[in-house]
């Protein structure tokens, strides 16, 4: 199964969001990237966060992902959308 999250940086205090941590995020990314549970990622242009596309058996694994990410352990990871995505019937795919 496929879900969009749309998630927003929590940007009270920006120096917390150290070199450090950034980079830990930034690794935490490629290694759910380079598993197929991360297809996509896009940066927000409207505010600090990111649109990710997931793929995994279950919404409860894509929570658990989102939870790996060091941000979110960091406190400073906000998700505003968590949807699972269906087939479009327009394409003749129905369930």
């Amino acid at each position: 199964m496929q879900v969009l999250t749309l998630s927003r940086r929590r940007m009270d205090d920006p120096a917390a969001f150290t070199p450090e941590l950034v980079s830990a995020e930034t690794g935490r990314i490629r290694e759910l990237y380079t598993a197929g549970a991360l297809r996509q990622i896009w940066k927000r242009g409207d505010l600090a966060g990111a649109a990710i596309l997931w793929e995994a058996g279950s919404v409860a694994e894509v929570e658990a992902m989102i939870e790996s990410l060091p941000i979110r352990k960091a406190g400073l990871l906000e998700i505003l959308a968590l949807v699972p995505l269906e087939p479009y019937p327009g394409f003749g795919v129905s369930r």
